[in-house]
C-alpha cells in the first residue's frame, strides 16, 4: 500500500491552563506525540508546539500515512511435538499456525542445537496514521506533568483545566477519535471576546496564520512572548521622564508568565502617585511584578519612574478604562 506524507494538526482546546505551568505541558505534549511517533515507527521531518491559555497545540510535518510493514520471524513448537506418529499435525503445531495466520503446511522448519523448530516467515501490513493517533495522543495526555487532574459537568475525564474542542486534522481529513470525552473534528475558537465563533480550519499549514488573521490568537508561544518584550519595550520608550525615554524592567520569569496569561498582547502604559517612589526599589519592584504583573519603569540612570506597563489581553475600544482599571 502506498505510503504518503502529510502534516498533522493536533489541537486540545481548554478552558484557561495554569499560567506558570504552560511552557512546561507544551514542551511534555511535544515530547510525548514525538516519543509515541517515533516508537510506533511513524515517519515524520519535524514537530512544531504551539500554547496558549485557552489551547495546546502540535503541528507534526510530513508524517507517513502508514508503518512501514514488519518482517515477522516467530518460532514454533518442536517437530516431535508439532505432529503425531502418524505425522498429522497436533494441536500444538495447529495453534502455532494459526497464531500466525497461515496453514501448518506453509511453516518452515529451523534447525537448531536443540532439535528441529516450526519456523514461520512473514510480514505484516504497517497500520494506518488514523489507527494509530488517537491513542498516541491519549498517551501523551496522560503523561503530561499534572498535579491534580479535575472533573468537569458529567463527564469523567480527567484534565488540568475543561476541554471544549479537539482537533486531529491530517491534511484536509479528520481522524475520527474521542478523547477526554471530545470528539474530533476541525474546528477550533478563537479569542475569547473577540472572536468566538468556531472557526473551521481547512489544512494544518493554515492553522497559525487562520487564527492570527481572524481569531485575534497568536499562536506560537515564543512568537507571542518576542512581540510582547519589543511592544513593552517601545511603550517603556515612550514613556519619557525629564527628557529621557523610559526602559522597562523585563524578567524572563515575568515575560513568560504575562505570555501564558494572553492570547493576544496589547501593551498599555499607567502610572501611580510619585510619593510612592519613597518606598524601598524591591518593594515596588515586587509589589508591581509578583502581585500585579506589571513591568515596571525606570529611566536612564536606572531609577524607578511612577510609570508601569501593563499587558492587556483586549484590543479594547476605550484603552483609558483599561488603564484606569489597572
Amino acid at each position: 500500500m502506498k505510503t504518503e506524507r502529510r502534516d498533522l494538526l493536533i489541537e486540545l482546546g481548554t478552558e484557561e491552563l495554569p499560567p506558570k505551568s504552560l511552557r512546561a505541558l507544551e514542551a511534555a505534549f511535544a515530547a510525548g506525540v514525538r516519543g509515541g511517533l517515533e516508537a510506533a515507527g511513524l515517519a515524520f521531518s519535524d514537530v512544531q508546539s504551539f500554547a496558549t491559555p485557552r489551547r495546546l497545540a502540535l503541528i507534526v510535518k510530513k508524517l507517513a500515512s502508514r508503518q512501514p510493514d514488519q518482517d515477522i520471524k516467530r518460532r514454533g513448537p518442536p517437530v516431535t511435538a508439532a505432529f503425531d506418529a502418524a505425522g498429522q499435525p497436533t494441536r500444538a503445531a495447529l495453534a502455532f499456525a494459526q497464531s500466525c495466520g497461515t496453514a501448518v503446511e506453509a511453516l518452515q522448519k529451523l534447525e537448531e542445537a536443540k532439535g528441529t523448530f516450526l519456523y514461520f516467515i512473514g510480514s505484516k501490513p504497517g497500520a494506518a496514521v488514523d489507527e494509530l493517533i488517537p491513542s498516541i495522543v491519549q498517551s501523551s495526555l496522560d503523561a503530561l506533568p499534572i498535579a491534580r487532574r479535575m472533573h468537569w459537568g458529567s463527564s469523567t475525564a480527567e484534565f488540568v483545566r475543561p476541554v471544549h474542542w479537539l482537533i486531529l486534522l491530517y491534511g484536509q481529513e479528520v481522524i475520527p477519535a474521542t478523547l477526554l470525552d471530545t470528539q474530533s473534528g476541525n474546528l477550533t475558537r478563537g479569542h475569547r471576546f473577540h472572536a468566538p465563533k468556531p472557526l473551521r480550519v481547512t489544512s494544518p499549514g493554515t492553522y497559525e496564520k487562520t487564527l492570527q488573521m481572524r481569531g485575534y490568537v497568536v499562536a506560537n508561544f515564543e512568537t507571542r512572548r518576542a512581540l510582547i518584550k519589543e511592544r513593552v519595550t517601545a511603550t517603556a520608550a515612550e514613556l519619557g521622564h525629564a527628557g529621557h525615554g523610559g526602559q522597562a524592567l523585563i524578567t524572563p520569569a515575568l515575560l513568560d508568565e504575562v505570555t501564558a496569561l494572553v492570547e493576544w498582547p496589547i501593551p498599555i502604559a499607567g502610572r501611580f502617585e510619585e510619593r510612592f517612589l519613597t518606598l524601598p526599589r524591591e518593594v515596588l519592584i515586587s509589589t508591581l511584578q509578583d502581585h500585579q504583573r506589571y513591568f515596571p519603569v525606570e529611566d536612564a540612570e536606572g531609577r524607578l519612574i511612577p510609570h508601569f506597563i501593563t499587558v492587556s489581553n483586549i484590543e479594547s475600544r476605550d484603552p483609558a478604562k483599561v488603564r484606569e482599571g489597572n
